[in-house]
């Protein structure tokens, strides 16, 4: 059995359903990637696995027990690093970390040494009796993290926990996760960051829509796309014009552009290179470079929906 099984799960807010006859498992001991984005149903899925909001159909369990029949005993296994921080700004970081000890049992000597010990894990030892109110964004997702893991869950929810912070904090959050998992903690890292996600998970699945549109190891989902090349250009003077004859070639797949680039996605680059330069060439865009990459998530997520993650 999984260690976190959904299956068939509907979530509806009026008539608009956020999550659609949503399935998926998790294995124990893995970073499962969910990506997907603003809007794709992650947050959902996440609030409903965490007990936190009432599912329309189906069925969620974490560690074999029902999150619909005991949505407590759920929550007891459970660390949630919301998107949105969830913290006492006036109260110092040590008195937060103390109390949502408090409301998972901690008491005593045990709960004294959990706090120091998350304030430790998370880097903010020496900030203990500051408010957070004065932290760094970086530094209060960082005291959010020590929050949600004090009570050594077996399952851990990240839901983007990077948003707004600079590189420095994200990379020590990344650090923490790969940590934490070799501690024996199950991951679950939601993210519309790609390259987060790759970086650190197991397995990935990309949601739209209220759906998983794939799934997989980084690999199986790569190979999904290997029959496609991904051209980028960077040129000058690119214009309406141009993109709308690329995306009118009936062997391009997709194209998307910004100011100074052209990304294009091929069945063959080598077949189709001479009429990419052609239509350039027509339009006057004035080329400075042009490489062929491998397919990668972002290019997947495109393929299959038409549009980048972070659209």
């Amino acid at each position: 059995m999984a260690f976190v099984e959904i299956k068939d799960v509907v979530k509806r807010y009026g008539t608009n359903i956020s999550v659609d006859h949503l399935n998926l498992s998790i294995h124990e001991g893995e970073i499962f990637g969910l990506l997907g984005p603003n809007g794709a149903g992650k947050s959902t899925t996440i609030n409903m696995m965490s007990g936190l909001m009432k599912l329309d159909h189906g069925s969620i369990s974490v560690d074999g027990i029902s999150v619909n029949d005991r949505p407590l005993e759920v929550k007891k296994r459970i660390g949630l690093v919301p998107q949105e921080l969830a913290l006492y700004e006036t109260m110092p970081a040590a008195d937060n970390v103390t109390f949502f000890a408090k409301l998972y049992g901690l008491r005593g000597k045990l709960l004294k040494e959990r706090v120091e010990e998350a304030l430790e894990f998370v880097g903010l030892q020496d900030r203990a009796k500051e408010m957070p109110a004065t932290f760094s964004g970086g530094m209060k997702r960082r005291l959010n993290i020590a929050c949600a893991i004090m009570h050594h869950p077996k399952l851990i929810i990240m839901d983007e926990p990077t948003v707004g912070i600079d590189p420095q904090s994200r990379n020590h959050i990344l650090e923490s996760v790969r940590t934490l998992n070799k501690m024996g903690s199950t991951i679950i890292y939601t993210s519309h960051y790609m390259e987060e996600v790759a970086a650190i998970s197991d397995r990935v699945a990309i949601m739209d829509q209220g759906h998983v549109i794939a799934c997989g190891t980084q690999q199986e989902l790569r190979e999904r796309v290997a029959s496609t090349e991904k051209i980028v250009i960077k040129a000058t003077q690119i214009t309406e014009a141009v993109i709308d004859e690329l995306e009118l070639h009936p062997r391009i797949s997709r194209v998307s552009s910004n100011e100074d680039v052209i990304e294009l996605y091929v069945a063959s680059s080598q077949q189709e290179l001479q009429d990419i330069l052609f239509i350039c060439a027509k339009h006057n865009v004035i080329l400075q470079s042009l490489a062929c990459e491998e397919p990668d998530l972002e290019s997947l997520f495109l393929n299959l929906t038409g549009r980048k993650l972070r659209d």
